[in-house]
This record gives structure tokens, sequence and C-alpha cells, in this order.
């Protein structure tokens, strides 16, 4: 729950001004995931607000999505138009942005 809205470095550092994050609990960023078997099915879809995207490609709650496209073409924009149509929802969700 601390590094909700906050922004953080590659490390973990926090470079938002904020206080600092001492008692979170750290865990590895790359880890092997579990196989095709041992996984949970993806029922629930996550609405990203663009139909094309809903209608064509689905993004179900709890996968992570890799937006891939040459520069200047609305990636970012459409990663950060489905975090703020998340607001909307009755059930809250957690969104979390990586930008490399």
């Amino acid at each position: 729950d601390e590094l909700l809205g906050r922004v953080v470095d590659g490390i973990g550092q926090p470079i938002d001004g904020g206080a600092s994050l001492d008692g979170c609990k750290r865990s590895r960023a790359e880890v092997k995931a579990p196989g095709i078997i041992p996984r949970e099915s993806v029922s629930e879809p996550m609405l990203t607000g663009l139909k094309a995207v809903d209608a064509l490609i689905p993004i179900g709650r709890g996968q992570r999505e890799l937006i891939i496209g040459d520069r200047q073409t609305g990636k970012t924009a459409i990663a950060i138009d489905t975090i703020i149509n998340q607001k909307t929802k009755a059930d809250p969700l957690a969104c979390i942005y990586v930008g490399v």
C-alpha cells in the first residue's frame, strides 16, 4: 500500500520527493513464471475503454500487457487512458505503469 501513487526508480528508491519506503517488503522483480498448468485461469476482463482493444484483443484482469509500436504512435496514451478508465469501476484495481 505504501507504493500506491508513488514514483520509484529501477531499484525501488522514491524519486517523487515523498517519504522513504524503508518499511516496504521487497521481492524480486525477475522471477520464473509458473507453468501453464498451475496458473489460475483469467475469467474477468479488464475493460480499457477502447472498443477496438476490448473487442479484438481483450485484456484479462491480472494479466500483464506489452504495448509496442513506433515512436509517436500513442502507446503511452493507450496505457494512461486504460488506467484512468479503471477509476470509474466499482471494484478497485491497482494499475502499474512501467516505462522503458
